[in-house]
């Protein structure tokens, strides 16, 4: 679900070209996800191989990545691993969502709603560790590293961040300002012409750039106090958040009472008995992460590439090898400026 704090952040454009040579950790779920809900046929179904197999991650993965590579980007994507114990309720929560969407899905097709069939089938998204195995397999012959987190994705990223491995987190959840990323970019993986959602409307969405230390500096108060209005909304590890607050009413509840602990101990808001705020706190300020990784990105293993994704899952051959030329190309100019810059 991810802490919605769209209301409180204000977002600035940036360009791939603003984003050459910068190393950034993505979040590996999160984008596999985005590419499985959108990467669809017009009445919902996903991509599919001639063994019925879904493909629309390897689609993802794939070229998107190579457009990233082709812009002189250097990502490095970050796998989830075991969950915090706390976030069992809103795993419950999306696989309740997924069964719902199903139905609806299903229900759309039988009356001949497109429109409604395709919204419903981006709900009913469903990552594999086979899955997550073969997106890895196309990242490994590409030549892009990937690392596998202890626990939650979004914290690792943010940890090689910090650390100044990674210029940038991305995700399309803000919980990564809440783990304390400095730099937080969006739309990254999901960027390019998308339709409006029950409109005949086409946007252009554009990577985006939010920066903890100005989010911070514009609503006056400290990333502790972040946490708390993450909490008061709902995160991952307390996915009801408080009944009828919002971002705005969050930010004003903290501003008069510094903290959500004191809003509880004046019994100015109602709390789940059950609800361990230190916990979700603590989550998100000492998260599991590890300093046990490389980052290196090889040479393109174009063959492999093509023995994954054309032999195994029917992809062209020549749409493959004119993405993979692109990404040569790129590499070959680079490689020619950074010797010449060697010179002055």
């Amino acid at each position: 679900m991810g802490v919605n704090l769209r209301d409180l952040v204000a977002p600035v454009a940036v360009s791939l070209e603003e984003l050459k040579g910068k190393v950034l950790a993505i979040d590996g779920y999160n984008a596999l996800y985005q590419f499985l809900a959108i990467i669809r046929q017009p009445d919902g179904t996903p991509l599919k191989d001639s063994r019925g197999r879904i493909t629309s991650h390897l689609s993802g993965i794939f070229y998107r990545t190579a457009n990233l590579l082709e812009a002189g980007v250097k990502p490095v994507y970050v796998f989830d691993g075991k969950p915090p114990e706390l976030k069992t309720k809103e795993i419950e929560r999306r696989i309740e969502v997924k069964e719902k969407a199903v139905v609806e899905y299903k229900a759309a097709l039988e009356r001949g709603d497109i429109v409604a069939a395709r919204k419903a089938a981006q709900a009913t998204s469903k990552l594999t560790g086979e899955m997550v195995g073969q997106a890895k397999d196309v990242l490994a012959a590409l030549g892009v590293p990937w690392i596998q987190a202890p626990s939650e994705g979004e914290a690792q990223a943010t940890f090689m961040t910090e650390k100044g491995d990674a210029w940038a987190t991305v995700s399309q959840d803000y919980d990564s300002l809440l783990f304390g990323a400095p730099r937080l970019v969006r739309n990254l993986t999901i960027s390019g012409r998308r339709k409006l959602p029950n409109k005949p409307v086409y946007i252009d969405i554009e990577p985006e750039i939010v920066k903890l230390e100005d989010v911070l500096l514009e609503l006056k108060i400290t990333r502790d106090q972040l946490i708390d209005i993450g909490i008061l909304l709902g995160t991952d590890f307390n996915p009801d958040g408080f009944k009828g607050i919002g971002p705005k009413k969050a930010l004003k509840a903290i501003e008069e009472f510094g903290s959500l602990k004191a809003i509880l101990e004046q019994k100015k808001l109602e709390a789940d008995p059950t609800l361990d705020v230190d916990a979700i706190r603590d989550i998100f300020l000492n998260p599991k992460t590890t300093d046990d990784y490389r980052l290196e990105w090889g040479s393109i293993n174009g063959n492999t590439v093509k023995e994954i994704l054309c032999g195994s899952f029917d992809f062209s051959p020549e749409r493959i090898e004119a993405a993979l030329q692109r990404i040569e190309k790129e590499t070959k100019e680079l490689k020619k400026q950074s010797s010449l810059e060697k010179w002055f």
